[in-house]
């Protein structure tokens, strides 16, 4: 334990961040690192719990107040091995994770909680600067062969482990860059590129080959896999949820996600086939209040968006836990984001009926409608019905559909595999073995588990390496959050 008396001394403090008005010029990360009191202080608010709920509130495990220790000790290389006995990437998910270990943390029961992710991301970045992160080379080779297919959060952890215990590992992505959804669905000012390519160098001279272009199942034949002794399926959760609302086909409405991979692509210098899509001097309707939707907030503000409105269809969050989410649950508050920060109307309960064009097929307004939200004996949205006399008209030229995903992509790679799917459209596979009804192909992340957290997508995917390692081998020498 760091100082005894730290969480009585020192308040919760986060890093500076650049002012709305300069950050808004350009897709630079703004968030400034602590000074290195700042960062000790921090640190030293971790009470070392009798029993720390910030280890089962991490879908990791992370071991939290032993590297809070390290850090308020100087100890920075004991800190970065802590770190990533539990985590492959702390760069990532230091910079985009939603921090349910803070939600569990005991100190924020009647305080404020440690402010671990920003620890977290300081750990690794001294670590890189230190030059304490270095390629892992196995020189014992296994002689066994693994395809990854998906070069996202999850695949990325699938064959850093893999690699690690020895096998050789080919990854393929369908896309110009390695990243997956880190790539080309996190903005640039979230997440800099910069810190993908460091790590994926990292991993190249680790001994995992990256194949990019690659579609398995359109441009790489499927029955190429077989060649492979295992297969990772960790393609994600790509498929939008639409708005079957009449006026959906109008020029102006796009899935957030095209949205969001062409301006990645104009920072990344990449081309892109599709037309061009910018909030510049329009109207900017976002529906679905999640992160993607504050991504799409964000972005358009820099694009020199004349308005942005933000709608939900569920009513407004508590901005405290109710009896329905209890510490330390992940509590569903209201969030204000750093791309609310920048400029955003933001509006709960309300339906979106129809979006309204021109005579040219150009969208120019929404019809929307209030909604009245029952709720149930614990304060939850059970049912609504449409306020009457509340139907109106909003203008606006670009709207982004930011209401989740549904499953994975079928066609292709999934269907000439031959895998089975569940209920929801996602690779069906064991709860525990992350095996598919096929022996030797398996599948984790957001591709058998639905849409989720980046930090999910990295335990899953050391988890799946885990049971391929145990299939191919026997037995496994990988990490695994049960031991």
């Amino acid at each position: 334990m760091g100082k005894p008396t730290g969480f009585l001394e020192y308040e919760r403090s986060l890093p500076l961040k650049e002012k709305v008005e300069q950050r808004k010029q350009n897709y630079q990360e703004f968030v400034q690192a602590y000074s290195d009191e700042q960062l000790n202080n921090q640190a030293a608010r971790c009470m070392n719990c009798g029993i720390p709920f910030c280890h089962s509130g991490c879908p990791l495990g992370n071991v939290i107040p032993e590297f809070n220790d390290a850090v308020y000790d100087g100890k920075w290389e004991e800190a970065y091995q802590i770190l990533t006995s539990t985590n492959n990437f702390p760069e990532f998910t230091g910079r985009i994770c939603p921090a349910p270990c803070e939600s569990a943390c005991v100190l924020g029961i009647n305080k404020s909680p440690v402010a671990i992710e920003e620890i977290e991301k300081h750990i690794i970045e001294i670590a890189y600067k230190k030059g304490y992160v270095k390629p892992n080379k196995s020189f014992l080779k296994t002689g066994k062969r693994v395809a990854v297919v998906g070069s996202g959060p999850s695949g990325l952890a699938a064959a850093a482990q893999l690699n690690k215990a020895g096998h050789d590992v080919v990854v393929y992505e369908r896309d110009d860059k390695v990243g997956g959804l880190l790539r080309y669905g996190i903005p640039d000012f979230k997440l800099d590129k910069s810190v993908i390519d460091r790590r994926v160098e990292i991993m190249e001279q680790s001994g995992v080959e990256f194949r990019t272009n690659a579609e398995v199942g359109k441009n790489v034949a499927a029955h190429e896999l077989n060649a492979y002794d295992a297969v990772v399926l960790t393609g994600g959760s790509t498929i939008p949820r639409n708005l079957n609302i009449p006026g959906r086909e109008l020029k102006g409405v796009h899935y957030a996600m095209e949205f969001l991979k062409q301006q990645n692509k104009r920072v990344g210098n990449s081309s892109f086939e599709e037309a061009d899509i910018h909030a510049q001097g329009k109207h900017v309707l976002v529906i679905g209040g999640g992160d993607t939707g504050s991504d799409c907030v964000g972005t358009s503000n820099r694009h020199g968006a004349k308005s942005v409105t933000q709608f939900e269809l569920m009513p407004t969050p508590p901005e405290a836990r109710t009896a329905a989410m209890p510490w330390p649950s992940y509590p569903m508050l209201l969030k204000t984001t750093t791309s609310h920060e920048e400029g955003c109307q933001r509006h709960w309960s309300i339906s979106t009926k129809e979006f309204l064009g021109d005579e040219n097929g150009n969208l120019r307004a929404a019809r929307i409608v209030d909604l009245s939200w029952e709720t149930d004996e614990l304060g939850r949205p059970s049912k609504f019905t449409e306020v009457e006399g509340s139907e109106r008209e909003i203008p606006c030229e670009l709207v982004t559909l930011a209401m989740g995903f549904l499953h994975p992509q079928h066609e292709g790679l999934l269907q000439q595999l031959g895998v089975e799917l569940d209920q929801r459209g996602n690779v069906k596979a064991s709860e525990t073995a992350y095996q598919t009804n096929i022996d030797n192909i398996f599948v984790a992340g957001d591709m058998r588990r639905g849409q989720s957290l980046v930090v999910w997508a990295i335990s899953e995917g050391r988890e799946c390496a885990r049971k391929v390692d145990e299939f191919l081998m026997g037995s496994s020498v990988l990490e695994s959050k049960e031991n």
